[in-house]
Parts: structure tokens; C-alpha cells; sequence
């Protein structure tokens, strides 16, 4: 039976939240991979790569997993109503309900990690409670059927882990040997933890818009919810 995989593609995403995955998961015998939107046009990442959905909000099929990326755009998608139904409602009857980076937002405004353990970009990581999610300081974190992800390179992570929950620990560790995933960062600044204090404040403060910009929509989301 073939596995429904379907990855939400807006405006202003980042792309290797959404690229790192596929490549992992479409060697999965069997997969139909669809990247999602309302329309068929390219859409442009953050980074100004363009991309091409490959069917629409409407059209897409019911899911097994869905996978929700993040990047700057998720900040208008928590206040899109389409997007949010859509969510929703594919996540209602998914065998898997996943996110990577701040993608883990627009699942929590869509109501689907409410009551779970969930990560995200460290950045972002105190605006999840804000849609129920409780926060864990994890690169992967699995919560029965919810997997989320932290920030961007996180995702390949992500991708090997849930094959390894659909296909076993031996088929994704060929995945990662085919793929020669065999990290080696030339820099322990990975994260706020091991970063030097100065570089940690100094990216913070480069950020600061951006997850100010989220935390507005989380708010304006939140006052919605309360009508």
C-alpha cells in the first residue's frame, strides 16, 4: 500500500527544513511524495529558492504522515485559516503528525500537539505553550504519533528516525550511510547550550524581529481561539 507522504510548501519557508526530510524519505519503497499548497505556482523560500508544489491544499490526498517545515512564513500561516484547517484536518486521521523547526507553531495552532511533549527551534521554544505543547530541549522528540523537530538541520535527524519507525533501525541506517550522514560541525555553536555567550546574544539579536513576529501571530491566534 503506498504511503501518502505530504510536506506543507509556503511562501518565505525554509527550504532545508523541507528538502533535509525528503531526501531521506522518499527512498521509502513505495512513498508518493506531494508537496503542498494552495496553488501550483513556485513558491520562493526564504533563502529565494523556488520550488514547485506538486498538488494543492484542495486536491491532496488523505495523509499518513504530514510534515509541517518552518522558516519566517509560518508566522502568517498560524492566522491562515485555510492553511490551519487543512491542517487540522489531515492531521486528525495521519499515522504520523510531524514538524520540523517552527513548523511545530502552526501544528499547535492547528490544535494537533496540545497535551505533548514537542521542540522546536531554540529560539522559539518558549512560544509552544502558548498552543498547549509542553517544551523538551530535545534535537528529536516523539510524543505517541507527534514528531517534532528542532531548528532546520534537525530535520534529516527527523527523517531518520521515523524511518526508522516505519521501516526499521536497519533501513534507515542504510539511508544514512547512503547519504554519508556522518556529521562533523567544525564549530561547537550549535545551539545557545555549547555557544559562546557573546555569539549566543549576538544571534539572538539578529533574530529578535522574526520571533517577535511569531509571538505576535501566537497572540493574535490565541485571542481568535478564546472568541
Amino acid at each position: 500500500m503506498t504511503l501518502q507522504v505530504g510536506m506543507l510548501l509556503f511562501p518565505q519557508i525554509t527550504q532545508l527544513d523541507l528538502t533535509g526530510p525528503f531526501e531521506v524519505l522518499h527512498r521509502l519503497s513505495d512513498s508518493a511524495m506531494h508537496l503542498v499548497w494552495k496553488e501550483h505556482a513556485p513558491v520562493q523560500a526564504a533563502s529565494g529558492l523556488r520550488m514547485l508544489p506538486t498538488t494543492t491544499l484542495e486536491d491532496c490526498p488523505s495523509l499518513d504522515i504530514l510534515l509541517v517545515p518552518g522558516g519566517p512564513g509560518t508566522a502568517d500561516l498560524i492566522v491562515d485559516s485555510a492553511v490551519i484547517d487543512w491542517v487540522s484536518a489531515q492531521g486528525r486521521d495521519a499515522r504520523y503528525v510531524t514538524s520540523v523547526c517552527t513548523g511545530s507553531l502552526v501544528l499547535g495552532a492547528a490544535g494537533l500537539l496540545d497535551g505533548y511533549d514537542a521542540t522546536t527551534h531554540w529560539a522559539y521554544m518558549d512560544i509552544l505553550p502558548m498552543f498547549g505543547a509542553r517544551p523538551v530541549r530535545q534535537r528529536v522528540v516523539v510524543d505517541r504519533n507527534r514528531i517534532t523537530a528542532g531548528g532546520v538541520t534537525a530535520g534529516i535527524d527527523f527523517g531518520l528516525r521515523l524511518v526508522a519507525e516505519l521501516a526499521g533501525e536497519t533501513v534507515a541506517q542504510a539511508f544514512q550511510l547512503a547519504l554519508e550522514y556522518d556529521p562533523e560541525p567544525p564549530f561547537q555553536a550549535g545551539h545557545p547550550d555549547v555557544a559562546p555567550a557573546p555569539l549566543v546574544e549576538r544571534v539572538r539579536g539578529a533574530m529578535r524581529a522574526r520571533v517577535e513576529a511569531q509571538r505576535s501571530r501566537a497572540i493574535e491566534w490565541a485571542a481568535r481561539a478564546r472568541k
